[in-house]
């Protein structure tokens, strides 16, 4: 049984990029929600007993329940994890450098994002992803991941943002561009450089 993740700090730590009151609905609501959706999927099935990022990799794109369910408890396990009350400035380690090295600059790399995630229409997530040695951008739909073998962009994510509306709704209304601005000033890049070096080649 997959359980709901804690999250290393408290509701209110992000503010004032986000507040205490989304902080608990996306955690209290919907992660908890896909974290009971997927226990139920996985009941009784070839899942049972495994790691999520198994799941993930191994799903076809029909099984809905698991899919959706599966994308939005590992998806939100990672974003809580990749913010901080201490986060915002920039990349640190190798991978600035390879922030530098894939994108050209820190700005360029930032501006790329902040479009993919203005451009992603409807719900879905942003990604910071290593495939093969280099890092990209790109965008899934509802709770999809790079992961997932049937998505357009195969890797390893390190860094996602949540631009579903529910992730800044109550907030920033439905100024998304906001949203994506105050999320660079919580960025845990430390914790995002940790996860780049697990995954570097």
């Amino acid at each position: 049984m997959f359980k709901l993740p804690e999250i290393p700090y408290q509701y209110n730590a992000l503010e004032p990029y986000i507040d205490e009151a989304t902080m608990r609905v996306h955690h209290l609501g919907h992660h908890r929600g896909y974290t009971n959706g997927l226990n139920a999927a996985i009941e009784g099935t070839c899942f049972e007993g495994k790691s999520i990022e198994e799941i993930l990799k191994s799903i076809h794109i029909n099984q809905t329940a698991i899919r959706n369910n599966g994308g939005g408890y590992w998806n939100h396990k990672l974003y809580w994890q990749i913010m901080s009350p201490e986060g915002g400035g920039l990349p640190v380690g190798d991978l600035f450098d390879a922030i530098q090295r894939d994108f050209g600059s820190f700005e360029t790399f930032k501006e790329q994002f902040k479009k993919a995630g203005l451009s992603r229409f409807g719900s879905g997530w942003v990604w910071l992803l290593v495939h093969e040695g280099k890092l990209s951008i790109c965008t899934t739909a509802n709770q999809d991941n790079p992961l997932m073998k049937f998505v357009d962009c195969i890797g390893t994510p390190i860094l996602g943002m949540d631009v579903w509306e529910h992730a800044y709704y109550l907030k920033h209304q439905n100024k998304r561009g906001n949203y994506i601005d105050d999320f660079f000033n919580v960025i845990h890049w430390k914790e995002v450089a940790r996860r780049y070096d697990e995954v570097k080649q």
